[in-house]
């Protein structure tokens, strides 16, 4: 069955995420910043395609099961962890990093992580979709992979918000 494909895919990426914005929690509240750089870089190579996926193929499908303003919450929420994700690669581009900017970006980070784990129970509403419809899903994952803008350069370049 394509759900339960898709079940395993979306959740195995968003345990990835989970703990890549965990461990740079660790690397800022250490003041690491070279790991800090590295860990911003996987997020950004990970969530680029799955971020765009989830815009262009599973929230129009689930238009069908939730209400307009959810979808347009799921929008926001990826809205809030862009630009998160823009001032985290300001912070880490810093020599070094004072008290404040470390809680700053720690609270960007404990920020972003409700919308992972949020976003990981939609998988059981693909469920319900039809075939072609979860198809189309796992179809445009591979275009966005195979396209491999990360977050940012995709956010600036491709997406429409």
């Amino acid at each position: 069955m394509l759900a339960d494909r898709f079940t395993q895919i979306f959740r195995q990426e968003h345990r990835q995420v989970r703990d890549l914005l965990l461990d740079l929690i660790a690397a800022f509240e250490g003041r690491d910043l070279p790991r800090v750089r590295d860990l911003l870089g996987q997020v950004a190579a990970l969530t680029g395609p799955h971020f765009r996926y989830e815009e262009e193929a599973l929230y129009p499908a689930l238009t069908a099961i939730f209400s307009q303003g959810y979808i347009d919450e799921l929008f926001r929420a990826h809205d809030r962890a862009i630009a998160g994700a823009r001032r985290l690669v300001e912070l880490a581009g810093k020599a070094e990093l004072t008290d404040d900017e470390v809680a700053e970006a720690v609270g960007i980070v404990r920020g972003i992580l409700p919308h992972v784990s949020d976003c990981d129970g939609l998988s059981i509403m693909v469920e319900r979709l039809p075939e072609d419809q979860v198809q189309a899903i796992l179809d445009r994952r591979e275009a966005s992979l195979a396209a491999g803008l990360d977050l940012l350069r995709w956010a600036e370049t491709v997406r429409r918000r």
